[in-house]
């Protein structure tokens, strides 16, 4: 059974974590670097899985693991052999579901709840470029060039225990298409799909976003389809977009709103979780069912969004 529905139908919504780098950041981590957060699953795991921890007790559903941009050939890059990439790979997977099962064990923390759900990140191909193109769509590979590159990195993640996938942050819709092959591959795996916005209507390589749902809609392995890696004030319409073209569950969990200066590598303005919180109450009235946050988001953001939900859950599971 798709994963994802037993908590729409149960509580009305779902809500996800927010930023591991940020997070990670926070704690002291140096994560320049083409792997960025996926270096730490070789250097300092525990804090991986401490941060995943951080998001359960804020009140997540789901986590989502440190896999966005661990590759095989990122970590070769870097001097790793193949054989430690692929256990790396798999810890991103274990990591998370370590942290969930630890979190699970508490008698208190299953009042009133279903067990949090673990999904493996399948970052997309600009994560391992790490110049940019998650911000522009534009990409030196084809449709079967982008095949290639997930292939091995789908396997290795679906060998592990974790609930779903999240395709997330796709900046380019061959790149969708790919990863929906990819579904043929492992036919019991669900997956939802997230795509980086640049406006309230297409996504980085300026391909209309209802597009992409409608494409998507067709795939019965998509358990939802939506936008992350954005900025909330494109959300509304972004979601509404989304609504037109599927009736599939719609997934959002955008940046905080802080904006990112690429130029001197630093984000400037200010993000306050009560406000996100507020946010979120106006996408869910929109039609959103899995909420959360990406880039600068933290605990503090989810548990607001948590906290915005609390009464409708109880009441939905009043009235079951």
């Amino acid at each position: 059974m798709d994963p994802i529905q037993l908590f729409l139908e149960r509580y009305g919504v779902l809500v996800l974590d927010g930023g591991l780098a940020t997070q990670l950041e926070f704690r002291g981590c140096d994560l320049s670097g083409g792997l960025w957060s996926a270096r730490l699953l070789h250097d300092e795991p525990d804090l991986i899985r401490q941060v995943h921890s951080d998001y359960l007790w804020a009140g997540a559903d789901c986590i989502i693991s440190a896999s966005y941009q661990a590759t095989i050939p990122g970590f070769v890059a870097v001097g790793l052999d193949v054989e430690t990439a692929v256990q790396l790979l798999q810890r991103s997977s274990q990591l998370a579901l370590l942290a969930r099962d630890d979190y699970w064990q508490q008698v208190t923390n299953k009042d009133g709840r279903l067990r949090p759900l673990v999904a493996a990140s399948i970052g997309p191909y600009a994560a391992y470029k790490a110049d940019g193109s998650e911000y522009t769509g534009v990409y030196d590979l084809d449709e079967g060039g982008l095949l290639d590159f997930h292939q091995e990195r789908w396997q290795i993640l679906d060998s592990t225990a974790v609930d779903l996938f999240a395709c997330e942050t796709i900046p380019n819709f061959e790149e969708a298409h790919a990863l929906a092959q990819m579904l043929h591959t492992t036919p019991d795996r669900y997956a939802w799909f997230s795509f980086a916005c640049r406006d309230g209507y297409h996504i980085s390589d300026g391909t209309p976003i209802a597009h992409c749902a409608a494409f998507l809609d067709a795939y019965p392995q998509v358990a939802a389809i939506g936008i992350n890696c954005t900025a909330p004030r494109f959300i509304p319409e972004l979601i509404r977009q989304v609504q037109r073209a599927t009736r599939k569950p719609i997934i959002v969990y955008p940046n905080s709103g802080e904006i990112y200066d690429g130029k001197n590598q630093a984000w400037t303005g200010e993000s306050v979780p009560a406000e996100f919180g507020t946010f979120s109450r106006e996408w869910r009235r929109l039609g959103a069912g899995l909420i959360g946050g990406c880039c600068r988001t933290t605990p503090a953001h989810i548990r607001q969004i948590r906290d915005r939900f609390r009464w409708e859950i109880m009441e939905k599971n009043v009235r079951d």
